[in-house]
């Protein structure tokens, strides 16, 4: 019985010794909740049909338009079909950076995966989105067919 009570109240102070007064909720809410200046040229690109097996990029661009110089911190798609390159450098004010976002397109059928880009102008990441459909890969025997 000891040992539950003991274990009781050493639940109780660990808790609350995580817990946070509400003036610094608000604050850490407050420095989130600041957008990124980024101007991006768009943050949805449709491949439309593409061919089984053929991965496709597509490379999205913006200009900073701080007044700062700002870095890609984190760029990470939303599944290991998509793989991702970006600007790795520093980033002046008025100079433009990408995310590269390749779609593997192994599997037929249409899909929609984003890319979530996060820099170090803001903590609000931004989401870009790649679309489209995978025409599947014609049968072995359609292709010997054609060449007979």
């Amino acid at each position: 019985m000891k040992t539950i009570k003991l274990a009781l109240v050493a639940l109780f102070i660990s808790a609350a010794s995580f817990a946070q007064s509400p003036e610094m909720k608000s604050a850490n809410i407050a420095t989130k909740q600041a957008a990124s200046e980024l101007k991006w040229e768009n943050d949805m690109h449709d491949f439309g049909t593409l061919s089984q097996g053929k991965p496709a990029t597509y490379e999205f661009t913006f200009t900073n338009t701080t007044k700062e110089t700002i870095l890609i911190t984190n760029v990470r798609p939303s599944c290991g079909c998509t793989a991702a390159n970006y600007t790795k450098t520093p980033i002046k004010p008025g100079e433009k950076g990408m995310v590269a976002a390749t779609y593997n397109a192994s599997a037929a059928g249409a899909f929609t995966k984003s890319i979530t880009v996060t820099t170090s102008d803001s903590d609000l990441p931004k989401s870009l989105t790649i679309k489209g459909k995978v025409d599947a890969a014609p049968a072995v025997e359609e292709i010997k067919a054609v060449l007979n």
